[in-house]
């Protein structure tokens, strides 16, 4: 088991574009979501699958179990997806010896650029990058699990 210390960020700038080290095109779907507990199912490059079970409720810190599966399995677990699933390409940035996760999220959520900081420790706000726009860690609304089951979140960097 591991612990999550995660930051979301809208991205207000493309500055990030210039310090992309891999691209990664994934797909998510959840076959089960409540408060405070997810499954979710991640298919990444059409090469390999990954379950992830996560638990709690505290906005930058949860407890996650990651298990690789059968990518055939994972194929056939997206007919119980609930929800949609969600595409999106996430490329990996360093800024400051941080690994950023933008996600550019495809089909209905285009438009979406959301930035992950998941560290052991919290990071200040002065080591952050220019190119982050306005936090959103703690707003559910922008939580993967809202996105694939919910509405389409106003986007305000």
């Amino acid at each position: 088991m591991g612990k999550e210390v995660e930051r979301k960020f809208l991205v207000s700038s493309s500055a990030w574009r210039d310090e992309v080290e891999a691209e990664i095109r994934i797909r998510q779907f959840y076959v089960a979501a409540q408060p405070g507990r997810t499954v979710r199912v991640r298919i990444s490059d059409g090469r390999s699958a990954k379950l992830t079970l996560k638990f709690g409720d505290r906005a930058r810190e949860r407890d996650e179990f990651e298990y690789s599966i059968p990518l055939a399995e994972a194929e056939e677990l997206m007919a119980f997806a609930i929800g949609r699933v969600i595409e999106k390409t996430r490329h990996h940035v360093r800024h400051r010896g941080y690994l950023y996760e933008v996600d550019v999220f495809g089909g209905k959520l285009a438009g979406l650029v959301i930035a992950e900081l998941e560290t052991p420790e919290d990071v200040s706000d002065e080591m952050l990058p220019d190119w982050l726009g306005r936090e959103v860690t703690g707003e559910s609304r922008f939580y993967n699990a809202s996105l694939a089951l919910g509405g389409i979140p106003e986007i305000a960097a």
